[in-house]
């Protein structure tokens, strides 16, 4: 049988650290401090956002939630910016994306201070990050490396296979896991014979954001499978398609009216060697790892 890696343990240990590393911090007179800024009324967002403020709360961060209204244009969104750079109480910045079309994203997002940059989401922190030095990573591809180093899965030397290249996590994983002396391929929608490339893995990541794509004849047996996708499943005819036979996943969907799959069709796993779920696999390290990296922020920024 294969092993379920825990993500929602994994994500408590790393928030039960967090939270001793900021009351060690108060030692020394220093809060850490998180601003999240959400902009409209998107409802998915205000509910991921409110999670992360609560989360800042439960472990004694400080946090500071900026709510700018839709109509704001990238001139405001600057200046909002610019004010929390400026704030010696906040060491993170947050801005909850999507944003609204009239707003410049990449704009915004370079003009947060790199080591306020708790998203890791700026050149700078990407190129330290290609180079192997110190830097603020992305929370998700961050939590990718907690997940196999915590449970006890060997990265030096092995082939890891990452299929999607985005800025937010296939590149930034593929980074991290050269750092671990993994030796990394990068496919995408252009990789010709995909499942020639996906079955070379040790380790298999899943980013490609199509739901049930990697199916079991493109997975090794015996692979680490980690599978980033959340996509959303709302009608009976897809519910068949990834989990016929699955009571839990039924009751799941006559209660909510819907129910998850990962980019990975739940039949690779069985022959996996390792897999993480869909929900609670990588999903719950990315709010933890936010608040690793906003600790680790405080810390840099004041040379502790």
């Amino acid at each position: 049988m294969p092993t379920v890696l825990d993500g929602t343990a994994i994500a408590a240990a790393i928030k039960q650290e967090v939270a001793e590393d900021v009351r060690a911090l108060a030692a020394h007179g220093v809060r850490p401090g998180l601003a999240a800024v959400l902009v409209g009324n998107v409802p998915a967002s205000e509910i991921y956002v409110r999670s992360k403020v609560q989360t800042c709360a439960d472990l004694g961060l400080y946090s500071d939630l900026i709510t700018p209204p839709g109509t704001v244009t990238t001139e405001e969104m600057l200046d909002v910016v610019a004010a929390l750079n400026a704030r010696d109480d906040i060491d993170g910045i947050l801005i909850q994306l999507p944003l609204p079309k009239q707003v410049e994203t990449k704009v915004l997002l370079d003009a947060v201070l790199p080591e306020k940059d708790v998203d890791g989401f700026h050149p700078v922190n990407a190129g330290r990050l290609q180079a192997g030095r110190p830097a603020l990573a992305p929370c998700t591809p961050a939590g990718v490396i907690e997940i196999l180093k915590r449970s006890h899965i060997p990265i030096s030397g092995q082939h890891a296979v990452i299929v999607g290249r985005s800025d937010i996590v296939g590149k930034p994983a593929a980074m991290l896991l050269l750092n671990e002396n993994a030796t990394v391929t990068i496919c995408h929608s252009k990789t010709r014979d995909l499942g020639a490339m996906t079955r070379q893995a040790d380790i298999l990541v899943a980013a490609i954001g199509r739901p049930g794509f990697i199916t079991a004849d493109m997975v090794k047996p015996g692979t680490t499978i980690i599978d980033v996708g959340i996509n959303r499943l709302t009608t009976r005819e897809e519910v068949d398609r990834f989990f016929a036979g699955d009571a839990r996943r039924e009751a799941t969907f006559l209660r909510r009216g819907s129910t998850l799959v990962g980019d990975v069709h739940p039949k690779a796993f069985e022959i996996a060697g390792a897999y993480t779920p869909v929900p609670g696999g990588v999903g719950p390290l990315t709010i933890a790892m936010l608040m690793a990296n906003t600790v680790r922020a405080a810390k840099m920024r004041r040379g502790l």
